[in-house]
């Protein structure tokens, strides 16, 4: 026979062989393996924060667009819109919200909206179906019909039930005065819905509260600047930042 044996010293080098190949083998592929595991633990928390930031920012963006709604509201009307509209008994029939949607690039929806039947009527069923995206926090997870971007009204306040409100009348200054705020989802409410908690929220909000976004909330002030709201805020610069006559100042916050 032409071939040779191979002998029991020479398969017990062979094996070795093969199991060493082995081992350098299986001892790269966990080398690979936890580089791998250390590059994702590092880049996912940042992966994790860019798509916040960007909804951080696009909520921002939201009440700009809102207060830009409301100063064009008032450029034509002379005033900021009523927080709500009544009936002739003084049921409240539509919100604020409703009242922009002109200056709100919501032309034609406002124009199917019944104003004189109350927003949850039966005939303004198609228009409570209407999703508005610049109403709608992309952080919260609240129906997509339903807003947290609140009016600050009460007596002394940006806004004034069904009494229009001038910024004339805001003698406290406009940088210093509260219009809107974004309140905690558990707060918030249909769009078209003629209600707002906005003043009791800006008041009570503090670190224990939920909120669409870690440390604080958006607010859009008289001027039409959209400033971060702390939770840390003290109730005295609250109080001066919700009235627009009381003849006080948040100060620097």
């Amino acid at each position: 026979m032409s071939g040779r044996k191979i002998g029991s010293k020479e398969k017990q080098q062979s094996g070795r062989r093969l199991r060493d190949r082995s081992g350098y083998s299986l001892a790269s592929v966990a080398v690979v393996v936890c580089i791998l595991m250390i590059l994702i633990a590092l880049f996912l928390p940042a992966t994790r924060r860019a798509p916040e930031a960007a909804r951080r920012s696009q909520c921002k963006n939201n009440l700009k667009q809102i207060g830009l709604a409301l100063y064009n509201y008032a450029d034509v009307y002379e005033s900021l819109p009523p927080a709500f509209t009544v009936d002739e008994e003084g049921e409240p029939l539509h919100s604020w919200r409703t009242l922009i949607l002109p200056f709100a690039d919501q032309q034609a929806l406002y124009k199917t909206i019944d104003l004189s039947k109350p927003w949850d009527d039966p005939v303004n069923a198609a228009a409570r179906d209407a999703v508005i995206p610049t109403y709608t926090c992309p952080s919260g997870d609240s129906p997509r019909t339903h807003t947290t971007y609140m009016a600050v009204a009460g007596p002394d306040a940006c806004f004034s039930g069904t009494q229009p409100r001038r910024f004339s009348d805001i003698t406290d200054g406009t940088s210093q005065t509260l219009m809107l705020i974004e309140v905690s989802p558990d707060d918030a409410v249909h769009w078209m819905m003629p209600r707002d908690s906005g003043r009791r929220f800006a008041l009570t909000f503090g670190a224990e509260s939920q909120l669409n976004h870690t440390g604080g909330t958006h607010a859009s002030l008289a001027d039409g600047r959209v400033r971060f709201l702390s939770s840390g805020l003290s109730d005295t610069q609250r109080r001066a930042l919700i009235t627009i006559s009381g003849n006080d100042s948040a100060g620097q916050w």
